[in-house]
């Protein structure tokens, strides 16, 4: 009989990957349970921008020169590991931006000014992050397309139930979906969405910068249309993301940007468009970022994502059950099996800056606010609430060290 092994990782060893583990916060070492705002960074990525940076640099695209070309086989190489990475069809696929912010403001503004107009339907969730949100409310309000919110259940999991009813008989055109919720954890049931929305013609956006990190992200499996990453919550640099979309809907979009590299002539009255991806990407590239970008990639596979996905599994079990203790404590969101390592919170009679406030003094890193969710907020009857959120470097003992820190806060501020 086969045994299966399931996958595990030794985040106490790969602690050692990230410089940042070696300093200490207010005579404390650093629990770091932010990771879903931003991921730390290992020796890997940052050794691979200095090299590019020391031994080639130049701008690409542009020159014939070995340093030149040099570079530019750097950024292309990166973008065919992202296309790897997603499981995209072609590297002409892969577009890099600044952010999952900006590509998603990519196909809000070059395909729905272009798509969208009245008696259109634009759907996005109650989870959704502002990015995938606000560019939708925007650009509808300005084609005159209508736009409605998919609502969620009372464990902060969406009602696929109410998608027809709320679709009316308008024409939906947009499904504007988050792989993984930012600020709950839910775990999204994309495929499902997908194939109601390709049922009605419409296309599917997908925000994958919180699910790219911690899960596999495949977007033919997914059957998304378009899918933003951001790098810098992957262990990879700020300033650098990808957005993927189908090459026939790409092809048939106008340019968001303009300027240089992007073109494929000038003419006094008039001008051409270059080949994808390039016709999105214009200007001088992110040339060292999209180098710490692969680099990434390269090390959360070596870690494994299956790996990485169980541990923070388990992490969220742990952390759930930790909290439970505590009947001050409100956690909001699915269980640990249907969630990844994000953990919302609220301590009885004490606001979220204050509790992380006296979290910092303990040593330990958590997100206090509304992040970027004020339709989410709502929705829990909340302004603001408390997040830990976990990574392939996050070892239970800091949890213990949250917990700890909340019976202070409580005894501080109660």
């Amino acid at each position: 009989m086969a045994v299966t092994t399931m996958p595990s990782l030794d985040a106490h060893r790969l602690r050692a990957d990230f410089p940042i583990f070696e300093q200490r916060f207010h005579g404390k070492p650093l629990a770091f349970l932010d990771s879903a705002a931003s991921a730390q960074k290992p020796r890997a990525v940052l050794e691979a921008m200095t090299t590019f940076y020391e031994t080639s640099y130049a701008n690409v695209h542009r020159s014939v020169y070995q340093l030149a070309e040099m570079a530019t086989e750097a950024l292309e190489s990166s973008r065919e590991t992202v296309r790897g990475f997603l499981n995209a069809a072609s590297p002409r696929e892969v577009v890099f931006v600044r952010n999952a912010t900006e590509g998603i403001n990519l196909v809000a503004y070059a395909w729905g000014l272009s798509n969208l107009g009245p008696g259109d339907v634009v759907i996005a969730t109650e989870l959704e992050h502002h990015s995938n949100f606000v560019p939708w409310q925007y650009i509808a309000r300005r084609t005159g397309a209508s736009f409605r919110i998919l609502p969620l259940d009372d464990g902060g999991e969406l009602r696929l139930d109410a998608l027809d009813g709320l679709a009316g008989d308008g024409r939906v055109k947009v499904v504007a979906v988050g792989v993984v919720s930012n600020a709950l954890g839910t775990v999204n049931p994309v495929e499902q969405l997908a194939a109601w929305a390709h049922d009605r013609g419409a296309v599917v956006v997908a925000d994958a910068a919180q699910a790219a990190p911690h899960r596999r992200v495949d977007v033919q499996a997914l059957g998304c249309d378009f899918l933003a990453v951001s790098a810098h919550k992957m262990c990879g640099p700020s300033g650098v993301g990808a957005l993927w979309g189908r090459a026939e809907l790409l092809e048939r979009m106008e340019p968001f940007l303009l300027g240089g590299h992007m073109i494929r002539s000038v003419g006094d009255e008039a001008s051409s468009w270059a080949e994808l991806p390039h016709k999105f990407e214009a200007g001088t590239a992110p040339m060292a970022e999209a180098v710490g970008f692969a680099a990434a990639v390269d090390y959360v596979q070596g870690v494994g994502l299956d790996a990485i996905e169980r541990h923070e599994h388990e992490l969220a079990a742990y952390a759930l059950g930790r909290l439970a203790e505590l009947p001050w404590v409100t956690t909001y969101g699915p269980p640990a099996d249907r969630r990844a390592g994000i953990v919302s919170f609220d301590v009885d009679g004490v606001h979220p800056h204050d509790v992380a406030q006296v979290l910092d003094f303990e040593g330990v890193a958590i997100r206090a606010g509304h992040h970027c969710c004020q339709p989410l907020m709502r929705r829990l009857g909340v302004t603001a609430t408390s997040r830990a959120s976990f990574y392939l470097y996050t070892v239970p003992e800091e949890i213990d060290r949250l917990v700890t820190g909340l019976h202070k806060a409580r005894k501080v501020f109660a």
